[in-house]
């Protein structure tokens, strides 16, 4: 995010990073402002407490008298009620402040998300990110909530008790504070411990959730290679380290307790052996003695609370880092302001100045390398697709086909050069106005959790039960809506998982038709499909088509025989391209695929017979 004024946010960002949180806090001041008022007010009324028993002890019980009992009892109950108030309001506003950090994090990482490129996931791992955003974004925001409290809390309480305890006794307050070094030293010796054991605890969690995560989407491939033995042993080493982590945590943590509770018990030892003398040459009423005693049981864990909330903003600063890292990414692919302008951005398209989109598409000297990748897969390259031509892109498997539909879908920008899309450079218009216009159906479909309805809607959320019909239809995929046993509202299950790879395939190609797009992209979208429902599906594809652009990866050659061009992919490049005709008389790349694939699916053929 942004800094104020344009400044550089290393400055902002040296305390433990923090400045980077400064745009969600500042949203929430008057939150904070309420919680560390109520936070010094519980301080404060918990700080006085003790002389309350001061006043009892010299007073009633000294005097062995109950005159003036009633309005004492009546104050103290106040006071205590004021506490419990102020206290529940709090806790209210930490509990409010959290949630709401946590909404606004989440919420701006996600959204952040869906402006990226595809070459952004493609260098980062969904784990990563989902740690990022659900694990650092509820680390971030208890901390700046509740540790704000305990931290104002304590620091108040300590000072407030200090003043109480010179004011009353400065050789007697010098008796408790001693302690107070001490503390500190040990508290920041196993703080550090900890920190080091608890970052160790969060890593082999991590390889745990991936262990569980392996375990469960891979656990056909598991059971069919037999490895679920090499599986468990590996989940046990997890497990095994995870336990001997805590063990040490534990150790460490029982063993800075008890110091805590040792130093706590030195400080009340030194008050009743000073207190003690004092008191006896009747240097010092017996009720102040015991606000001391208070005093030095209740001295220690405040500073052990303020060491353990500065180890938890300093070990924030991995979590507020990666989270920055992820919010603050750019995107390879944006739009200019001039284009956000007129034709809005991802989240306030102004779908109003969209024009039409016609389909012709133009290459023009376009050369280009991945963002990540050192050798360029075109050079000058140059080709003119006019509307309603089919492009047929064919090669080996991991030959590298998708590059130019990735250009055309704009989801890479060229390295020099243009796409011009009806005539104009593709960057001068936007690049929602660009997906809204392309019906994309992938190799591996993709549904969204939710019923066969909601998939099929995404595209054209106004769409009608007559048009759902129609393009579920003309991909023969009615069959399919009417085995379900609640029809379009059948849930799909995560991922679609409920369906068969086939079952997706022909739901996708439903979305796709039903958007009515001006420009087809077919990513090898009849792999998963067996042939007879493939002859079915490319017949009304073909019909579909008509007047529309589209290119079709393929891998099976028989499907892209009446492509108006056909581009042989090899290596990332392109080395021949044609029409079927042409590219069989060169007897080149081309024709060696053909001739091999044709042979095996005679051989298949006879074999089935």
């Amino acid at each position: 995010m942004k800094t104020e004024n344009g400044m550089s946010s290393t400055r902002k960002t040296r305390f433990f990073g923090l400045g980077k949180m400064r745009p969600y806090v500042s949203a929430y001041k008057g939150t904070f402002v309420m919680l560390v008022l109520c936070t010094l007010a519980v301080s404060a009324l918990n700080t006085v407490t003790p002389l309350f028993q001061k006043y009892a002890i010299d007073n009633f019980i000294a005097n062995s008298t109950l005159d003036g009992l009633l309005p004492f009892v009546s104050l103290y109950v106040a006071v205590n009620i004021m506490i419990m108030v102020t206290d529940f309001f709090g806790a209210y506003g930490c509990c409010k402040l959290e949630m709401y950090l946590l909404r606004d994090m989440r919420r701006n990482a996600f959204n952040h998300l869906q402006t990226l490129s595809v070459s952004y996931f493609n260098r980062n791992s969904v784990g990563k990110l989902h740690a990022r955003i659900m694990s650092d974004t509820s680390v971030i925001s208890s901390t700046l909530s509740w540790d704000v409290y305990r931290s104002v809390w304590n620091m108040a309480y300590m000072l407030g008790a200090a003043v109480v305890m010179f004011v009353l006794d400065p050789i007697l307050a010098l008796c408790v504070l001693t302690v107070v070094p001490l503390v500190i030293v040990v508290s920041i010796y196993f703080q550090r411990k900890l920190t080091k054991l608890h970052r160790r605890a969060r890593e082999i969690n991590s390889e745990i959730t991936g262990g569980f995560n392996d375990g469960i989407t891979g656990a056909q491939t598991s059971k069919t290679l037999a490895v679920e033995s090499k599986l468990d042993n590996e989940f046990r080493k997890h497990t095994d380290d995870m336990k001997r982590t805590w063990q040490k945590i534990g150790h460490h943590r029982a063993l800075f307790y008890s110091i805590i509770a040792f130093s706590a018990s030195v400080a009340l030892a030194l008050v009743l052996w000073y207190g003690g003398v004092i008191t006896q040459r009747g240097l010092m009423i017996i009720g102040t003695l015991s606000v001391f005693m208070t005093y030095a049981q209740g001295i220690v864990e405040p500073v052990q609370w303020m060491v353990d909330a500065l180890g938890d903003m300093v070990s924030i600063k991995v979590n507020i880092e990666r989270f920055s890292a992820l919010t603050e990414s750019t995107c390879d692919v944006e739009d200019t302001p001039e284009v956000i302008e007129k034709y809005g951005d991802t989240f306030n398209p102004k779908r109003e100045n969209w024009e039409k989109l016609d389909g012709d598409i133009e290459f023009d000297d376009v050369t280009f390398k991945y963002p990540d990748g050192e050798e360029y897969i075109l050079e000058h390259f140059n080709l003119k697709v006019p509307k309603g031509s089919n492009v047929a892109i064919v090669g080996e498997t991991g030959a590298g086909k998708s590059t130019l539909v990735n250009l055309v879908c704009r989801f890479f920008e060229p390295t020099s050069g243009r796409i011009l899309i009806d005539g104009r450079d593709a960057r001068e218009r936007s690049v929602g106005w660009l997906h809204a216009n392309i019906g994309y159906v992938l190799q591996t479909p993709h549904l969204f959790s939710g019923t066969v309805r909601e998939n099929l809607m995404y595209g054209k959320p106004d769409a009608t039960d007559a048009q759902l019909d129609e393009a579920v239809k003309s991909v023969n995929a009615d069959g399919i809506i009417a085995r379900m046993e609640n029809g379009y509202d059948t849930l799909v299950g995560e991922g679609g998982n409920t369906l068969s790879t086939g079952e997706k395939q022909l739901l996708s190609f439903a979305r796709a038709i039903l958007t009515d797009p001006a420009i087809f992209v077919l990513d090898e979208a009849t792999s998963s499909i067996d042939t007879l429902t493939e002859r079915l599906i490319q017949n009304a594809v073909e019909k579909l088509m008509d007047g529309r652009t589209s290119f079709v990866i393929a891998h099976r050659l028989s499907t892209v025989r009446s492509a108006d061009i056909i581009l042989v992919v090899d290596d990332g490049k392109i080395t021949e391209r044609g029409t079927h005709e042409q590219l069989l008389a060169k007897r080149g790349a081309y024709y060696n695929l053909y001739i091999r694939q044709f042979k095996e699916e005679n051989v298949a053929a006879s074999v089935n017979k």
